[in-house]
């Protein structure tokens, strides 16, 4: 029977049926055990495999990842959670020199196989230390393998795989999709890393996006759709390993392709997706590549600097248009409220923040 659950509880299951699969699997971070369980990610887990497995930890995000590191390289399968992605950055050291290169420097006699779950998203003011989306920082580093789920199936299936896999892997998770609900099955399964998946099917142009952006691109191409342009929206789903046949099939089927990141403009990810199709398939493209990201600028707090900080579904839809050498359109013209600011989501996201 199908069922319907929300991306909190696909993580929540996942967690805990690969727990109970496997008893070398074990989760630590700062509020884990606590009554909002991380954003409900983890609630219960406690009182279902004791405080030998579902551990808190102190604010010493350097020390601790070093430890769940040193128990994966002896037989043990961490799952490590930070409630911000900007916690996780006073360990880099341990993650960029360690975690990832031991398998490398042993002559792959060596695993390291931990999860790090990160948690981006945008919100409530929170600014410049609590905002960051950094997943091109992670993307560059031979060793790490980097995840986006989009779907709560996919979220399911991808953060089992994650679990299963002999490597570090960075699992970063948008708050605001935290309340969506889809299909999950109830039974454990796993989503392939470094598939992507075509989510709407398209001729004109493909629209390559992850995580929350995958949203505002699904939202973009239903209105464009009404101006006659079709396009295919790419979740991307892994950014490393990068699903490049993926998107080379996409961009030769349509001769267009628009990437929509949710991160800083400069060196970020967007620029690898469109290096990949000028590499690989420039003979196709019809116009050049055009990308829609943050800009350059640390995540603002001011309401009235977060309204036109973060790109949304207008900005995707005149990208689009500007490609088919078509006039913009006006939020006001296609019906587009916000009764917020931008940096607070919709009214049918019930939180928590």
């Amino acid at each position: 029977m199908e069922r319907e659950i929300s991306y909190v509880k696909a993580i929540l299951e996942a967690t805990a049926q690969s727990m109970a699969e496997d008893a070398s699997v074990y989760i630590m971070g700062l509020g884990v055990p606590d009554p909002k369980g991380i954003f409900g990610t983890t609630l219960g887990l406690k009182e279902q495999f004791g405080n030998q497995r579902i551990m808190d930890m102190p604010v010493s995000e350097s020390a601790m990842t070093g430890v769940a590191i040193g128990s994966a390289m002896v037989g043990m399968r961490p799952i490590l959670t930070h409630q911000r992605l900007d916690f996780i950055l006073v360990s880099l050291d341990q993650i960029i020199n360690n975690a990832a290169k031991w398998h490398y420097m042993f002559g792959g006699k060596m695993s390291v196989p931990i999860v790090i779950r990160l948690i981006v998203g945008r919100g409530w003011g929170q600014g410049p230390q609590h905002s960051q989306s950094l997943q091109s920082l992670f993307a560059h580093i031979p060793g790490l393998k980097v995840v986006m789920p989009f779907t709560p199936y996919d979220a399911k299936g991808l953060l089992v795989s994650a679990i299963r896999d002999n490597n570090p892997v960075i699992y970063i998770e948008h708050r605001w999709l935290h309340n969506i609900t889809g299909i999950v099955p109830e039974k454990i399964y796993t989503v392939p890393l470094g598939k992507a998946r075509v989510v709407k099917e398209g001729k004109d142009i493909t629209i390559a996006a992850s995580s929350y952006m995958v949203l505002e691109s699904m939202k973009a191409a239903d209105y464009l759709g009404k101006d006659g342009i079709f396009a295919e929206v790419l979740d991307l789903r892994t950014l490393q390993p990068l699903d490049r046949e993926s998107i080379i099939n996409s961009v030769e089927k349509t001769g267009r392709l628009l990437v929509v990141d949710g991160a800083c403009h400069t060196a970020g990810f967007a620029a690898e997706v469109m290096a990949t199709a000028t590499e690989k398939a420039f003979g196709h493209l019809k116009v050049s590549p055009q990308r829609i990201t943050y800009p350059d600028l640390p995540t603002p707090t001011s309401p009235a600097l977060a309204n036109v900080y973060y790109p949304r579904v207008i900005n995707i839809i005149n990208a689009v248009r500007s490609m088919f050498r078509l006039p913009g359109r006006t939020e006001d013209e296609l019906g587009i409220k916000h009764d917020q600011p931008l940096d607070v989501p919709d009214k049918s996201f019930t939180g928590p923040f």
